[in-house]
């Protein structure tokens, strides 16, 4: 299997759909996004602010651009065809172009995690169900791992549309493994002030702080009903061995009370435990204050906790993480700070001037092994291809004779051999990748990417 055809720290100035067909296969350890919203709204970061200039407008509108992409999708795997189409007539054709947009990115998404590999979709409430949905569809259900819930902001209420629903306080995560040996580093957080007063009630003389917790076995374990310096054993047994016990005692983490008609108790101090366990509520990271000094002023910027935890959980030092929709960074800087190793893709140059200026001040004005790239990647996973000519026959009986553009029959004579993916996108010689045109829609095509090629044979009323 290749490895990745790109260095460590990568970052690429473009479209995502176009850079992510031309990285190798299975290459990415997680993946998170942290996308367009289909919000309806136009962002833009404070003049004077270090992203000033960075603008998005999150509003989709059904092009033919997007009905070719749907018809690629329909080729590919029907099930998200018809999610997209549902989706489309429940919600509207904005709402279809804006998941059509993402199907065809997450599908490369999914051909580029390794088996290991996780990703995380950071969405809110405005399309988290049918994102679901598509993801169900292209990573498979039984691969779906959780809903995580970030609480971003404290629950004030808001003004719009204040008297027909509740507050927005909340982002979607929606996790997905790639299959079932995925990693997953369990994650602590601080326990709960109220906790700890409720539960941590003794202090020892040294001024710790513990718990007295139950060492009676849940159920019959009669090799362990021994007796303990005069302690009689629970109906159970106990739930530890003689030699646990012994150990436990010598290191002072058993309770003996003073009347022996009651049971021994473990001692549970509280600076030994890691905290609390994290569950699918993330209700203990703000969002990113004006004063915060990791504040960029991009539109919509998250938290570095917010990604340390995310990839402290799902991958391990030496692992690759992707950021197909970069932004400011702060995906890559926390990757970055946890020792991964990290690629970034961002359709706007800024992306670019942040990843280095947040890096450097963060590693150091030292710090300048950031490959920037406009390029776009040449797959070399796909092994020894012969000439893209050779498939001409393969492709002639496969078409039955049909120009794939206008769809009308040629002679074998009359039909050339065309790359669907321009070579100039990353596209490669793989059967796969190749079609057969008639030298007028070769012509039309030219290095056009085959969505705006049928967009413009349909503009055009060659094709229907």
């Amino acid at each position: 299997m290749s490895g990745p055809n790109w260095s460590n720290r990568t970052l690429w100035t473009g479209d995502n759909l176009d850079i992510m067909r031309g990285m190798n296969s299975e290459t990415v350890d997680l993946i998170y996004l942290d996308p367009p919203f289909n919000s309806n709204r136009d962002y833009a970061a404070p003049i004077g602010s270090e992203a000033a200039g960075a603008a998005f407008k999150d509003t989709w509108t059904l092009s033919d651009v997007d009905e070719a992409w749907h018809g690629e999708i329909a080729d590919r795997d029907p099930a998200l065809y018809a999610i997209v189409d549902a989706a489309g007539m429940a919600h509207g054709k904005g709402m279809k172009s804006y998941l059509i947009m993402m199907a065809v990115r997450l599908m490369e998404m999914q051909r580029l995690l390794k088996d290991t590999g996780s990703i995380y979709l950071h969405c809110d409430p405005t399309a988290s169900h049918y994102l679901k949905t598509l993801m169900d569809a292209i990573f498979g259900a039984g691969n779906f791992r959780n809903d995580i819930t970030w609480k971003r902001k404290a629950g004030r209420g808001e003004t719009q549309n204040a008297a027909i629903r509740f507050g927005v306080t909340s982002d979607v995560l929606l996790f997905y493994a790639r299959s079932s040996v995925t990693v997953l580093n369990r994650q602590s957080r601080p326990n709960n002030p109220a906790y700890i007063a409720s539960k941590f009630t003794h202090v020892d003389d040294h001024g710790r702080r513990y718990q007295l917790d139950n060492l009676t076995s849940p159920s019959p374990r009669p090799n362990l009903a021994y007796e303990y310096k005069g302690y009689k054993p629970p109906k159970n047994g106990w739930a530890v061995s003689r030699e646990r016990m012994e150990q436990m005692d010598r290191e002072g983490r058993i309770h003996f009370p003073s009347d022996k008609s009651k049971r021994l108790r473990r001692i549970r101090f509280l600076d030994e435990l890691p905290g609390e366990t994290v569950d699918t509520l993330w209700d203990d990271i703000p969002p990113i204050n004006s004063q915060a000094q990791e504040r960029v002023g991009y539109p919509t910027q998250k938290p570095l906790a917010l990604l340390n935890r995310i990839i402290r959980a799902s991958s391990n030092e030496g692992d690759i993480v992707l950021d197909p929709f970069a932004g400011c960074a702060t995906a890559l800087v926390a990757a970055d700070r946890l020792n991964r190793e990290w690629v970034g893709i961002d359709l706007s140059p800024l992306a670019a001037k942040l990843v280095l200026k947040r890096i450097r001040e963060d590693r150091g004005p030292l710090f300048d092994d950031i490959h920037h790239r406009t390029d776009i990647p040449r797959r070399t996973d796909l092994g020894e291809l012969p000439n893209y000519r050779t498939h001409k026959h393969t492709l002639y009986g496969k078409q039955e004779g049909q120009c794939t553009g206008c769809r009308v029959m040629f002679p074998f004579r009359n039909l050339t051999v065309d790359h669907v993916v321009p070579q100039s996108k990353g596209g490669s010689d793989h059967i796969e990748n190749l079609q057969l045109l008639c030298a007028a829609c070769n012509s039309t095509k030219g290095a056009r990417s085959q969505e705006e090629f049928v967009a413009k044979l349909k503009a055009e009323g060659i094709r229907h």
